[in-house]
């Protein structure tokens, strides 16, 4: 039984490589997103930024957070023209680790 489990741990390990390399994220404020055409036009311009890995957004609030990969540094300036680009005004940005 105990090989079994061992097998089990080490594909987990194998297949999971996320675990191990941890993103950067931020959160960032924007205002003007009204329904989920503006959610899609964001998300296209802010995926297009070096490093981006994922981005999930809340309509609601008005807050996406942005996943970068590794340590990657993501520049409030880039995001903001980003935000321009798909016709809105960034509010705020915030790294979170």
């Amino acid at each position: 039984m105990s090989g079994l489990r061992l097998l089990c741990l080490l594909t987990a390990l194998v297949v999971t490589p996320g675990v191990w390399a941890q993103a950067s994220l931020y959160a960032v404020g924007v205002d003007g997103m009204a329904c989920p055409f503006c959610v899609y036009g964001l998300e296209k311009q802010i995926k297009k930024l070096d490093g981006v890995t994922e981005v999930e957004t809340d309509l609601e609030q008005g807050e996406i957070i942005v996943s970068v990969q590794g340590d990657g540094i993501l520049e409030k300036a880039e995001v903001d023209e980003a935000v321009r680009d798909a016709g809105f005004t960034l509010r705020s940005f915030e790294p979170l680790k």
